[in-house]
């Protein structure tokens, strides 16, 4: 549903939020689809200077929502799903882009993270990717910037263990800036997006992209991810994984 993400407009910033509190944010191909929309629609827009992503007081969001997860992963057709074009906006945004994480990030929740360019974290968050939880294997080049970003040890607690970070192991793995009061880190977010609308935006846009890898170089890895994942979505070990879980669900 479009009422799920709430783009607004204030100043030089773009404000995404997430609003589906009854599901803790819970990401739909509906969602994601809305979410591209925002930031492809900023990129050429010079009133636009940064975005900010946010989950609003309490969550930032529980990763996708498994149910219309399985839906779309049944479609047989070649066309990149939703989430997968949402990778690709975040790989090809130019803008500045600060994340505001209050309380759990699961999955692409913590994924996009890494996509972010400042990331403030209340007390309460927590960060996590459960994919071998499931049988599956990362998603959304987080298997190249997870390392290069948090060393290989870091990652691969994450990755390959399934291992969750609270709101101060994230900020020591450096993916989160700083660490605030519950309920302040979209404030937080708002602050540093003025701080950056005020300098030079064409220097900002240069800096930034000196510090960022090739958008090719994520892309290809984002493929080749989604490509060993979808292996994974048919083999025997993530269906039992999956049948499991809507099986607990309903006891």
């Amino acid at each position: 549903m479009a009422d799920h993400i709430i783009v607004t407009d204030e100043d030089a910033t773009r404000i995404i939020r997430l609003r589906r509190p009854e599901k803790k944010n819970a990401l739909t191909q509906d969602m994601y689809s809305a979410m591209s929309r925002a930031i492809d629609t900023a990129q050429n827009n010079p009133a636009i200077r940064c975005l900010i992503i946010t989950g609003g007081s309490g969550v930032f969001t529980a990763g996708n929502d498994l149910d219309d997860f399985l839906q779309a992963s049944r479609d047989k057709s070649e066309r990149p799903t939703n989430a997968i074009k949402f990778l690709h906006s975040l790989v090809q945004n130019v803008k500045p882009l600060v994340a505001a994480v209050d309380g759990i990030a699961i999955g692409m929740g913590t994924i996009m993270l890494f996509h972010c360019d400042y990331v403030l974290a209340s007390t309460t968050a927590t960060f996590s990717t459960p994919f071998i939880q499931y049988g599956l294997v990362p998603e959304g080049a987080s298997s190249l910037l997870m390392p290069q970003m948090m060393g290989h040890q870091r990652a691969f607690a994450m990755l390959a263990m399934g291992r969750a970070l609270n709101a101060e192991d994230a900020h020591t793995a450096g993916f989160v800036n700083a660490v605030v009061a519950p309920g302040h880190a979209e404030t937080e977010a708002r602050k540093a997006a003025r701080e950056i609308c005020a300098l030079s935006p064409e220097a900002v846009a240069i800096t930034r992209k000196l510090l960022k890898l090739p958008p090719d170089e994520m892309v290809r890895r984002i493929e080749h991810e989604g490509h060993l994942f979808g292996e994974r979505m048919r083999s025997d070990e993530a269906i039992a994984a999956f049948d499991a879980f809507f099986a607990r669900r309903k006891t």
